[in-house]
């Protein structure tokens, strides 16, 4: 499995093969400190059809200018929400998106960026980055809890937090798809983000048995490819969910190459 598996990295985790998705957004910002707020844009908005995300995000891209980092810090909590007034991205209004904004304007204030942020919240004997995510999603949503309930799911409500664990992804990984940035969060502790394409391919390889795409499904099929690359759980979705994407394969054909 290892072996197919390496063959259809080879194959799909290259950038010509990332449109259309968010994470294309946030490549030309080379610096971390920009890429991590428009990252963060990008994975909260990253859900419903595909073309609406990529409009959405690049309209609160366009409001932030070529520092997102920049236009974070010298906003206030009026001017965000002035800012994004009118937006709303199906079920994330303006105001919605201006509480997390907020929440990661004063997370970055107080430790210096929201990698510092994270690691604040991240203990060196947990096992995976659920109990940092906590702590994570905890200061983010202090600006206004209600707001942000939608937008930054709390892994303590055994959610699988999906967009959260793919923006560690982008954030923590480098290669040819993933631009990284952050330190101090070994790739070992990600978690799959459990998408409706990688949840189907979970259960058909029998990395889990769940019958729905939980917290728990989501560290049942982490340990799957931990059983395969320890050292990098996350390494193989995108590759894997590509082809589905993309209507190259059928699920059927996808796992019977694995």
């Amino acid at each position: 499995m290892h072996e197919r598996l390496e063959r259809l990295y080879a194959r799909y985790n290259h950038r010509e093969f990332v449109h259309p998705d968010p994470l294309e957004k946030i490549y030309p910002f080379e610096d971390t400190a920009d890429r991590e707020v428009a990252g963060l844009v990008a994975s909260t908005l990253a859900y419903g059809n595909v073309k609406q995300i990529l409009r959405s995000v690049e309209t609160v891209l366009a409001v932030m200018g070529e520092s997102p980092a920049r236009y974070l810090t010298d906003s206030t909590s009026v001017s965000l929400t002035r800012d994004l007034a009118g937006f709303r991205h199906r079920m994330t209004s303006g105001e919605d998106l201006a509480a997390v904004l907020e929440g990661a304007r004063r997370a970055v204030l107080e430790h210096g960026s929201l990698n510092a942020c994270f690691l604040a919240g991240l203990k060196e004997d947990d096992p995976d980055v659920v109990g940092g995510l906590c702590a994570f999603v905890s200061s983010l949503s202090a600006a206004d809890p209600t707001a942000c309930a939608f937008n930054l799911a709390d892994p303590g409500r055994r959610s699988a937090c999906k967009r959260l664990n793919l923006y560690l992804r982008w954030m923590v990984r480098h290669d040819e798809v993933d631009p990284g940035g952050w330190s101090g969060v070994p790739p070992s502790m990600l978690i799959i983000p459990l998408d409706t394409h990688m949840f189907g391919i979970c259960r058909a390889l029998g990395f889990t048995g769940r019958g729905q795409a939980d917290l728990q499904a989501a560290r049942e099929a982490t340990r799957g490819f931990a059983g395969i690359v320890p050292s990098d759980p996350v390494r193989y979705d995108f590759s894997l969910t590509r082809p589905g994407i993309r209507r190259e394969r059928g699920l059927e054909d996808l796992v019977g190459a694995v």
